[in-house]
């Protein structure tokens, strides 16, 4: 069976892995071997499959042929028979994430628009497979989730363009500014563990206008592994002049990951405009792709 590693561990390896990810996404096509991963992000080839696999829930080269299958479709079925072998083991595995469910919020209609007046929040710093994440948290569920990138570009040369610690939290704190806010790590760790590790549903509380609620819900209709325009997200809420507003909603998601606003891109596919990072929604994207081929 996958050995998972312990989610603290799989937040920082995220720091290397989402350097194989986005390099992974760009040479696919060349079908480079694991040394040439390894040394992309400084491991030894035997250090890398290990953590990668241990990451991922697949060895390099299973994931690398579930982006090829994805994104070749049917030319690389066309006589891609060990590509089709390697893509029948593990991608099932436990460590696809999308397995979780997110419940609906147990919020009235005054309060999900009030912007969390009043509210109680808690707000700590706990691991995602994604990096270390901010998390807010209030008593009917999770309020917003962002990432915490505190010297990894130093280290790593991966530009995950985030913030540090200090950053993400008066980020999300800003976006609640008539609620109690206070720290506990512990809280957030809980919430975590029992989310990555022992898939738990995730209960959310989305404090917003209706408008932007609506949008947020059109996210969670996007399948993993896909995309969607701003435009076509529009017209999926019967808004086909809103894209521009319907990106500022995108924009101000604050779940990140569960509430998949990186499913969304620009109209000519490009991705841009991450809040956490155009490099992490990137590996984000990448990630879903190889786990739904």
């Amino acid at each position: 069976m996958f050995d998972a590693a312990p989610l603290p561990e799989r937040a920082t390896a995220y720091e290397r892995i989402g350097t194989a990810l986005n390099w992974l996404g760009d040479t696919w096509q060349d079908w480079p071997d694991l040394e040439a991963a390894a040394r992309a992000v400084g491991l030894s080839p035997h250090h890398f499959q290990r953590e990668f696999t241990r990451w991922a829930g697949v060895s390099p080269k299973q994931f690398q042929g579930a982006i090829a299958h994805g994104a070749a479709g049917d030319l690389l079925r066309q006589g891609a028979s060990v590509l089709e072998a390697s893509l029948e083991t593990g991608l099932s595995g436990p460590a696809r994430l999308h397995d979780l469910f997110i419940a609906h919020e147990g919020l009235t209609p005054g309060e999900a628009k009030s912007g969390g007046k009043g509210a109680d929040l808690t707000l700590g710093r706990a691991p995602t497979p994604f990096g270390l994440g901010a998390w807010l948290i209030g008593p009917r569920g999770l309020v917003a989730l962002g990432f915490i990138d505190d010297g990894a570009p130093a280290r790593t040369g991966f530009e995950h363009q985030g913030r540090p610690q200090e950053e993400a939290f008066a980020d999300l704190a800003a976006r609640y500014p008539g609620a109690s806010i206070r720290r506990d790590d512990t809280a957030a760790e809980k919430m975590a563990a029992a989310v990555f590790e022992a898939g738990e549903a995730l209960p959310v509380c989305l404090y917003g206008t209706p408008f932007r609620r609506q949008v947020w819900r059109a996210l969670l209709e996007i399948p993993p592994g896909e995309t969607c325009t701003y435009g076509a997200l529009a017209a999926r809420i019967d808004a086909p002049k809103a894209a521009r507003a319907v990106g500022a909603a995108v924009g101000a998601n604050p779940i990140s990951w569960f509430i998949p606003c990186h499913r969304a891109l620009a109209a000519d596919g490009r991705l841009h405009n991450y809040h956490w990072g155009v490099a992490r929604k990137r590996a984000m994207l990448v990630y879903e792709s190889a786990h739904t081929a």
